[in-house]
């Protein structure tokens, strides 16, 4: 009997996809908006081996399973359909193992791209092992998706038709104008990336920063480009934690795309360590994903749940703060994690700041990783150059269906501006013009 079939049924039927064996079979629909093809038994034992998320994962990755045409189509219509591979059929799975034995339950091992994290969880070790295995890959890799802004962060769109350039410097601006910045004052840019805040900074509103890294390459790149500006009297880029950051004050701190590394139990630390690093009304703009505050009982929630768990390769929307999506916490951001908006609001209200302004950018952040999507596709051959095929499908994976994720509201981004106000004064304008 022929593999495929057996493969579609075992996964549900019904699929938004067409499935295409090693042994020449077929099943699905022929309009199928996308083809996954099974070029070996190692990966129908994946799937079978290790059913969910993590199967479908390493199967990709390893490049055992291709998956061709379409994929945010793929992953929206499979998700709206409320189809998953969270689980298999029992009657398909006894047909596959008459045909090809019980070594399809023999799990292969796990792709050289997984992370294996070590020591205690959020300690200054094993942060700086996790931000190296995301950050450490390759600055030309980052460099063909992320552009020549070098911007690895949400970017702000007016319409969605102008250039990823144009877009990443809206986002740079308008964090600049959040903060207010002024010719002669000191910004701490906590997660610097490859410098292109304190960049912007410095060239635009006249400020001395200071830029914060653990990753070792993107402190070397953004020290040239800092050189390379002949901006050396005015940026400094250090290799250090946030925690150790003792030569305040500062008149405005950014952290942008940093907070999700943070993690719950390190959540008061990180927010009283920078207000007392603050100038008093001093502001503090946090940019980070989050998830959703649905309420428990809502059904709304559940659906989502739903949804969330059965998008194989979603990004830990993190419905609940226990729900992690194997590809990102495996392959991408090892010990990521994401807080409903409404309690870091709360965590900066009770450790003495003052909550200013709230945006919600989650839109804009679909449009920009479809950018980022486009560039590695364009670029596929330079990309695998660089870091090699699994890391490439691990990038192609994580953002397509972040996208998707951003697009259906299982995450969510928001900028929001604090003040450290002092005697009742926030030196805050009446009205917000940014």
């Amino acid at each position: 009997m022929s593999l495929s079939p057996l493969l579609y049924g075992a996964l549900g039927g019904a699929l938004p996809l067409r499935i295409e064996s090693y042994d020449g079979s077929a099943a699905g629909p022929t309009n199928a908006v996308a083809t996954m093809r099974v070029n070996s038994e190692r990966g129908l034992a994946r799937f079978l081996s290790r059913p969910g998320e993590l199967g479908i994962v390493r199967a990709y990755v390893s490049g055992d399973v291709d998956i061709e045409g379409d994929l945010f189509t793929m992953l929206e219509v499979g998700s709206t359909l409320g189809i998953g591979l969270r689980s298999v059929h029992i009657a398909p799975v006894l047909s596959l193992v008459r045909e090809t034995g019980l070594g399809v339950f023999r799990s292969p091992p796990a792709p050289p791209e997984e992370a294996k994290m070590t020591g205690g969880l959020h300690s200054r070790a094993r942060d700086k092992d996790a931000i190296s295995h995301h950050y450490d890959v390759s600055n030309d890799f980052y460099r063909l998706i992320l552009g020549p802004s070098m911007v690895y962060s949400c970017a702000v769109w007016n319409s969605g038709s102008e250039s990823l350039e144009d877009a990443q410097s809206a986002k740079l601006d308008l964090v600049c104008r959040k903060l207010n910045l002024q010719p002669g004052q000191r910004l701490l840019d906590v997660g610097c990336g490859w410098g292109s805040m304190v960049l912007h900074a410095a060239q635009n509103y006249g400020v001395h920063a200071v830029g914060v890294t653990l990753s070792q390459h993107q402190a070397d790149l953004a020290r040239k480009r800092v050189a390379d500006a002949g901006l050396t009297d005015q940026i400094e880029i250090r290799i250090q934690d946030y925690r150790d950051v003792h030569d305040g004050p500062f008149d405005a701190i950014s952290s942008i795309g940093m907070f999700e590394h943070v993690g719950r139990k390190r959540m008061e630390e990180y927010i009283r360590g920078l207000y007392d690093l603050l100038s008093d009304q001093g502001r503090f703009l946090n940019h980070a994903i989050s998830r959703p505050g649905y309420r428990q009982d809502d059904h709304f929630v559940g659906r989502m749940k739903t949804l969330t768990r059965r998008l194989a390769t979603a990004v830990g929307s993190n419905l609940t703060s226990k729900v992690e999506s194997e590809l990102i916490q495996r392959y991408v951001f090892p010990d990521g994690e994401l807080h409903e908006v409404g309690v870091l609001v709360s965590m900066l209200q009770e450790n003495g700041f003052e909550v200013r302004h709230l945006e919600s950018l989650r839109e804009h952040y679909n449009l920009t990783l479809r950018r980022w999507v486009r560039n590695l596709e364009d670029n596929w051959d330079g990309a695998v150059g660089l870091v090699g095929e699994g890391r490439a499908r691990v990038w192609r994976l994580y953002m397509a269906a972040s996208a998707v994720n951003f697009a259906l509201g299982g995450i969510q981004i928001q900028q929001v501006l604090a003040v450290k106000s002092t005697f009742g004064s926030s030196a805050m304008p009446l009205r917000n013009s940014f």
